[in-house]
Parts: structure tokens; C-alpha cells; sequence
């Protein structure tokens, strides 16, 4: 396994938009789901996790419910509202763009 990478601000939300683009998770769920994307290159902390997910939920980019998860246990799952994948569509291409052009320079000869 590789080491964990840390998440360079403001790409914590993209990347849980995009896991909650899927299908509605629960905070381990997102967590499992970004590493396994990721090829456990991204490990992302619980505390900065559900303060993500309560902060997008104020700004109405996600929604939660209570529900049974498939242990029988309780938990919030989270789903993606419309301004959600607005935010999605957009912030991703920046990233995406950002990531190219960091690219291009970091593969640069001479």
C-alpha cells in the first residue's frame, strides 16, 4: 500500500460529491469509497469528513436521513442535491484543469 496523500484544501467536497454522485453513503461508506478510488492514496480523516458533510448540507448540497445501514446499525446516509451537482460539474473541471496544467509543468524537460 501506498502512503496517504493529504488532501489539498477545497478538494475534500468535489471528491465527496462526486462518491455521493453514485449513490446515497454514510460517512464510513464515503471514507471506504474515496480510498478504494483512490488506490488508498487518499485517507481521509473523520473529523474533517463530517465537517465537510455538515458544512455542505448547510450550503443545501447534500441531504441526509437516518436510516439502517446493512449491519442492522443505525447512521445518517447523505444523497446529492441539485446545487450539489451543479458544484460538481463545475468545481471538478476546475480541479480536473488544475490538474493537467500541474501536470505539464511537473512533466516539463530542460
Amino acid at each position: 500500500m501506498t502512503d496517504s496523500l493529504p488532501l489539498l484544501k477545497g478538494t475534500l467536497d468535489v471528491l465527496v460529491l462526486k462518491a455521493l454522485a453514485w449513490a446515497p453513503m454514510h460517512g464510513f461508506e464515503i471514507a471506504s469509497w474515496l480510498e478504494n478510488k483512490s488506490s488508498g492514496s487518499f485517507d481521509v480523516d473523520d473529523g474533517a469528513l463530517y465537517y465537510a458533510l455538515h458544512r455542505m448540507e448547510e450550503r443545501g448540497l447534500i441531504a441526509s436521513e437516518w436510516r439502517l445501514t446493512e449491519n442492522n446499525r443505525r447512521a445518517r446516509y447523505y444523497k446529492i442535491r441539485p446545487a450539489g451537482r451543479t458544484h460538481l460539474r463545475a468545481e471538478g473541471a476546475n480541479l480536473a484543469r488544475y490538474a493537467r496544467a500541474l501536470t505539464e509543468i511537473l512533466s516539463a524537460s530542460g
